[in-house]
């Protein structure tokens, strides 16, 4: 059965870093482009990265490019992603996602 369970979420201030990390689990995960999305209140689902199988290449929306870096590590079948500079409207449950699979999601709240 699959699985995605994300952690690393927490309260920050503006200008502050998380890293988010979701352990894989059910399927051949180095086998799998792999994304984060979010979803802040009141709002749609929104993607944020992803990530090719091998890791060799990326993808960010225009909100987090330059501030967010995705990862993985396919032997510890893990998908990571490092938010750094962050922003008040970044805060949103945080989900990683297997097309269209998503665990319960980390929530990020960026406040001072």
């Amino acid at each position: 059965e699959v699985e995605l369970v994300e952690s690393g979420g927490g309260l920050v201030q503006p200008g502050g870093s998380l890293r988010l990390s979701c352990a894989a689990s059910g399927f051949a995960f180095s086998r799998y482009y792999m994304a984060w999305v979010r979803q802040a209140p009141g709002k749609g689902v929104e993607w944020v990265s992803g990530i090719t199988t091998d890791g060799q290449q990326t993808d960010y929306s225009n909100s987090v490019k330059g501030r967010f870096t995705i990862s993985r590590d396919n032997a510890e079948n893990t998908l990571y992603l490092q938010m750094n500079s962050l922003k008040i409207e970044d805060t949103a449950i945080y989900y990683c996602d297997k097309n269209g699979r998503r665990g319960q999601g980390t929530q990020v709240t960026v406040s001072s």
